[in-house]
C-alpha cells in the first residue's frame, strides 16, 4: 500500500445538507427527456468480473463498459475515486491496466477499516475468512463486539456487509432473512471466493492507495494534479432526487454544488454518476457539462435511470 503521507493529503470537512423530498413521477419523466440515451447499455453484472469483496448498495458494476470507454487509450497515471465504497471502478481500472495507480477515498470508518485491512493485512484477513464458520449467533456477537484493531474492524465490516440485507452497513440495517436460494443469513458468505478476490487485490496493492477522509476535500486537493482523472459517485441524495441515501449510508449528505464547482474549476477529466434530481439537472446546465441516461434494473427488478455526466460529450 502506498504511503498516503507522501502525497500530502489532508481531509477537509464539508458542511452537511438536509435530505430533501423525492420528486413526483411527472417530474422524473420531464427530466428524462432532457438527456440522450447512452450509446452503451447498462451491462448485466454477471457478465463482468466481480472484483470487490463488498456488496455495496449503489455499486457500479453495471457501469463498467462506460468506464472502459472513458479510460480507453494509454493508461491514466492516477485515477481518484473520492467516494469509493466497494471500489469496483478503481479495482477494475487497475487490474485491467487502464490506470497506473488508483486513490480510493471514503469517509465511512467501517468501509475504511475494511480497505486498510485488505491492503495492509491481506493474508491475516484471508485466514480469518477461511476459518470463520458463520451462524446467526456468531454474526450477531461479532456485531456487538467492539473491534480492537484495524484487522478486527475490517473483518467485522466484511461479515456484516455479507450478512445484512443489500450489504447495508448504516445503523438500523436489517439482517438477511431468506437469503440467496433460501440459504438464510449467511447465504452470501463465500469464503473461497472472498479469499480469491482479496488475493487479487493484494497482488495490486502497490497500485492501490486508500485514504480515510472527505471526498469533496480530495477533489479540491487534486484538482490540478498532473495526469489525474476523477470517478465521482456520491452515495448521497441531491435535492429533488431519491431519498434512499438516508437509509443506505451512514454519511448521506454532501454539498453537491461544491462537487460540481470543484470539477468545473479543475483541469482534470472526470466521469460522474447521479440519480435523477432537479438539483443535478440545474448543476449540469450551469457548468455546461454533458449528461446521458442509462436505464437499468435495481435489486427489486424495477426499471430506473441514472445520469452519467462528463465534461465533454462521450456517450451520446
Amino acid at each position: 500500500m502506498i504511503d498516503i503521507e507522501q502525497h500530502n493529503l489532508w481531509p477537509t470537512t464539508s458542511e452537511s445538507l438536509p435530505t430533501p423530498a423525492a420528486p413526483s413521477v411527472m417530474e422524473r419523466s420531464s427530466t428524462a427527456r432532457e438527456f440522450d440515451r447512452s450509446v452503451l447499455p447498462a451491462v448485466n453484472v454477471a457478465s463482468v468480473p466481480q472484483r470487490s469483496p463488498l456488496r455495496y448498495p449503489g455499486g457500479k458494476t453495471w457501469l463498467i463498459p462506460h468506464i472502459r470507454k472513458w479510460l480507453g487509450g494509454p493508461p491514466t497515471p492516477l485515477l481518484i475515486e473520492p467516494f469509493a465504497g466497494g471500489g469496483i471502478v478503481s479495482l477494475t481500472a487497475v487490474m485491467e491496466g487502464r490506470v497506473a495507480r488508483a486513490l480510493m477515498v471514503d469517509l465511512d470508518r467501517d468501509v475504511s477499516a475494511f480497505w486498510r485491512a485488505a491492503l495492509d493485512h491481506s493474508e491475516d484477513l484471508i485466514a480469518r475468512i477461511l476459518a470463520f464458520s458463520p451462524d446467526r449467533d456468531g454474526v450477531q456477537q461479532l456485531a456487538r463486539q467492539p473491534p480492537h484493531s484495524v484487522l478486527d474492524h475490517g473483518f467485522r465490516t466484511l461479515v456484516l456487509n455479507r450478512t445484512r440485507r443489500g450489504g447495508v452497513l448504516a445503523p438500523g440495517a436489517s439482517w438477511v432473512r431468506q437469503g440467496e436460494n433460501g440459504g438464510g443469513l449467511c447465504s452470501r458468505w463465500y469464503p473461497d471466493t472472498l479469499a480469491k478476490r482479496l488475493r487479487d487485490i493484494a497482488h495490486h496493492a502497490d497500485q492501490l492507495l486508500f485514504y480515510e477522509g472527505d471526498g469533496v476535500g480530495i477533489l479540491n486537493t487534486f484538482a490540478d494534479y498532473p495526469g489525474s482523472r476523477f470517478f465521482v459517485d456520491p452515495p448521497y441524495t441531491a435535492a429533488g432526487g431519491k431519498r434512499a441515501g438516508s437509509r443506505l449510508y451512514k454519511h448521506n449528505t454532501v454539498d453537491h454544488a461544491r462537487i460540481f464547482q470543484a470539477l468545473a474549476q479543475s483541469r482534470a477529466d472526470f466521469l460522474m454518476t447521479y440519480d435523477y434530481s432537479s438539483q443535478v439537472v440545474d448543476l449540469i446546465r450551469k457548468h455546461h457539462f454533458h449528461g446521458v441516461v442509462v436505464d437499468m434494473k435495481n435489486g427489486h427488478h424495477a426499471r430506473i435511470s441514472e445520469l452519467v455526466i462528463t465534461r465533454d460529450s462521450l456517450f451520446s
